[in-house]
């Protein structure tokens, strides 16, 4: 090979290595770059600890003596049968001290041998499995060059050719050297660029639900869509939340910018909203609260959002909007509305009201919430396109549509696999709650509204044909809410269950301090009602009202065994 010969090739050799972002397919291109041009087989082995998500950095030269290899990359111009069961691609092994691979690895600098000794090729077998390497190493010229990068060691390429080629010289050990930089430097990038995608696909399945909640009375279907597939983050979001009373909050929103910052400030506003949800505030309440909250993480993190509250029991959804493009309402009969909601200012703005609207809902109505990203297109009027939305909504929306379907349905209409920017979709079909699953009464706050609760919550769950051991519970369960909010109430006591996935009891009163959970000691006349509910039931909770506060807790609807005795602290 002459000079002119020996540039082309590296030049046209470099090209070919490094590109791309997997260690694997790099180190394919560079071993099949040496064969059959400077050896008759080539094996590239990397570290093991290099795919292993959160490893260490990889070790200087020196630091190498016990490190797992992975054998990823096999070129070679023989019958494949002669090196397939010896050296297979993706094999884990230990480089022992009688390997050259071991030697340069540790030194740093290439290890070549003009021609593999009987001797040095059965110590190399020895520590090789499955299979006798011995045939396919001695008597010939064999190299190891180490693959170091920014003063690491990544791994290293071994090569042979048969006796009748010349052995190695220094030109090939340069020639070898320069590519293996090159492939080192690919693969060492490869592997900072998947940490990387793992660090943000990580942080993005932290603050973003991959399966929101789905309350009694709706079903939900949602798609994410990241302006970079390969980062796979973004500022949109979507939430489903439950609230007292089988109400659900809606939320959607989109915090301005891309990449890794608008994710985190997304973190924070989502939380801040689940937070906010707990405390069950009007809906205008809660933007104008988080807006304060934006404001405390810097003037410039700006972002939309839409709150919605959808009671199922008194079929209408109470909507507040900062900014955020209005929803679309698919009713049951296949008709679609923009909702018109206040549009408001972006959270972040800071000093600003925000309205609300509030719109009847019937059985089987779909609200769909999306973010900009959906129908914005370069070029286009954003009306234009969501006047566009609502025509892909009624061809859509056909009365046996799901949720899924129409999702599915609408980026495909709407094209979104050429988006620019990051896209969040969520359908809520908002099924309601049937009458004859809601029993609602509103008691006395007088001790002898305990023993009418009772019957009451018996009589209710019979009709319903509860199994026993859920009756007994909840009669239990249900008794120490009532007794409790009796002896602290001053107007009417409201008294609730609704049957759907589960059994939910509520007991609302007007006193505005909450029950705090505690563990009654052996002497103690009170304190144990709330430890009762944290122990039996399925979940519970407390939140504060407008006018108080709600206590509620879940059953499941099944058979239970707790050992619960019969008696009850209050006499029917």
């Amino acid at each position: 090979m002459d000079l002119r010969d020996h540039l082309s090739f590296l030049n046209e050799a470099t090209e070919r290595i490094g590109a791309g972002t997997d260690m694997v397919a790099i180190a394919g291109q560079f071993a099949a770059a040496l064969v059959p041009r400077l050896a008759d087989f080539a094996s590239v082995h990397l570290l093991d600890a290099l795919f292993v998500d959160g490893a260490p950095a990889p070790p200087a030269p020196g630091a190498t003596a016990s490190s797992l290899v992975r054998r990823v990359a096999v070129a070679h111009d023989e019958p494949p049968e002669r090196w397939l069961s010896l050296v297979p691609e993706g094999a884990v092994q230990i480089m022992h001290d009688t390997s050259p691979c071991h030697e340069a690895m540790a030194t740093g600098v290439p290890v070549w041998l003009d021609r593999v000794t009987p001797d040095r090729a059965e110590a190399m077998a020895l520590s090789h499995s499955p299979g006798d390497l011995y045939p396919l190493v001695a008597d010939r010229a064999y190299l190891a060059v180490p693959l170091v990068v920014r003063g690491r060691v990544l791994g290293c390429v071994a090569l042979t050719r048969r006796p009748e080629r010349a052995e190695f010289d220094q030109v090939d050990v340069l020639t070898v050297g320069q590519l293996a930089a090159q492939a080192a430097l690919g693969v060492d990038n490869a592997r900072l660029f998947r940490g990387q995608v793992a660090t943000a696909a990580e942080f993005r399945r932290g603050v973003l639900p991959t399966t929101p909640p789905t309350p009694a009375g709706i079903e939900v279907a949602h798609r994410y869509l990241p302006a970079n597939p390969a980062v796979e983050v973004g500022g949109d979001w979507f939430d489903t939340i439950a609230l007292p009373g089988s109400r659900v909050a809606i939320v959607i929103g989109d915090v301005m910018g891309h990449g890794v910052r608008s994710a985190a400030v997304m973190g924070h506003l989502r939380i801040a909203v689940q937070t906010l949800a707990a405390l069950d505030l009007p809906p205008g309440q809660l933007l104008r609260q988080l807006d304060s909250l934006a404001l405390q993480l810097g003037d410039d993190h700006l972002a939309t959002c839409l709150y919605a509250v959808y009671d199922p029991i008194a079929s209408c959804c109470v909507i507040a909007n900062a900014g955020h493009l209005a929803p679309m309402l698919v009713r049951a009969d296949g008709t679609v509305e923009r909702v018109e909601v206040p549009s408001g200012a972006p959270i972040g703005v800071g000093g600003v009201a925000f309205d609300t609207a509030e719109i009847p809902i019937r059985d089987g109505d779909v609200l769909v919430l999306y973010t900009d990203g959906l129908v914005e297109a370069r070029g286009d009027d954003i009306e234009d396109r969501i006047a566009a939305l609502g025509e892909c909504l009624e061809l859509a929306a056909r009365p046996s549509a799901d949720p899924e379907t129409l999702c599915d349905t609408l980026l495909t209409m709407l094209d979104r696999d050429k988006h620019e920017d990051d896209v969040a979709l969520l359908a809520a079909r908002l099924k309601g709650i049937p009458a004859e699953n809601i029993a609602n009464w509103l008691l006395s706050p007088l001790p002898p509204t305990v023993p009418k609760a009772r019957r009451l919550v018996r009589q209710a769950m019979a009709e319903w044909d509860l199994p026993d051991g859920v009756r007994e519970t909840t009669e239990l369960l249900a008794t120490e809410l009532v007794t409790n909010a009796v002896r602290y109430a001053h107007g009417p006591i409201e008294l609730r269950l609704l049957r759907t996935r589960t059994l939910l009891c509520e007991v609302r009163d007007d006193d505005h301090f909450l029950p705090i959970l505690l563990e009654a000691g052996d002497l103690d006349e009170g304190g144990r009602g709330l430890f009762l509910v944290s122990q039996l039931a399925l979940r519970w909770g407390v939140s504060r009202t407008a006018n108080g506060k709600v206590v509620w807790f879940e059953m499941p609807l099944e058979t239970l065994d707790h050992g619960l005795p019969r008696e009850s602290t209050i006499e029917d």
